[in-house]
């Protein structure tokens, strides 16, 4: 399994662009063959400990369940044209891809 996962600063970071990119995400990214795990959102503002990092105002993780998953997804027709239609806002995008040694679980136990 490979994790991505992609951090955006906006030039506009106010809430109607972030939901832009969110809502194009959503439809363009979310649906390719091979995801395990898709999810977008806004950063959550008042979880701001000295360790979290601030830097972002979007951010993007998908599970893949194969390396080959992956590649196909990043040479997509939809991705690219996600690319195309949301860069003009993107002033830092931060990449993390990150080999997965198994399954998601959810912790049921979790509050």
């Amino acid at each position: 399994m490979l994790g991505h996962y992609v951090y955006f600063s906006l030039h506009d970071c106010s809430p109607n662009a972030a939901d832009t990119l969110i809502a194009s995400a959503q439809t363009l990214l979310s649906n390719h063959e091979g995801i395990a795990f898709f999810a977008v959102g806004k950063r959550t503002p008042d979880l701001n400990r000295d360790v979290n990092d601030q830097h972002f105002d979007v951010a993007l993780q998908i599970v893949f369940r194969s390396r080959t998953a992956h590649d196909v997804y990043q040479d997509s027709p939809k991705h690219h044209k996600f690319i195309d239609e949301n860069k003009v806002n993107w002033k830092q995008i931060r990449v993390f891809d990150v080999d997965i040694s198994n399954e998601p679980t959810a912790n049921n136990n979790a509050d």
